[in-house]
């Protein structure tokens, strides 16, 4: 059984018992906090499939919160122009959250 679920505008498949690295989920969540995502895009349960339009009624993701802030990978921003002397560096890490999917209940 799975469902894709969008959270903080992105869409990510949930199966129970794994993880999800999704976007910050902000300061107020904090380890071992329990959180619900009511946006359920589609469910599948064994060959039933259910598209919401625009999401699944009554679908809820149950997930934990393992780790409330995780840092990626560093990812380097490098601007040139050639000729003018014009470089410019900069870095940037996204922050997530990582969630582990408890269960999923149906409509």
């Amino acid at each position: 059984m799975y469902a894709i679920v969008e959270i903080k505008g992105q869409q990510f498949k949930a199966e129970e018992g794994k993880y999800l690295y999704v976007h910050h989920l902000g300061d107020e969540v904090k380890e071992g906090e329990a959180v619900t995502f009511d946006k359920v895009l589609l469910l599948d349960a064994d060959g039933d499939v259910k598209v919401g339009a625009p999401a699944v009624e009554g679908a809820k993701v149950n997930a934990e919160v393992l780790v409330p802030l995780v840092k990626g990978e560093k990812v380097i921003v490098f601007k040139k122009k050639r000729r003018k002397g014009y470089r410019r560096k900069n870095g940037h890490r996204q922050c997530f959250t990582k969630v582990l999917i408890k269960n999923i209940e149906k409509a």
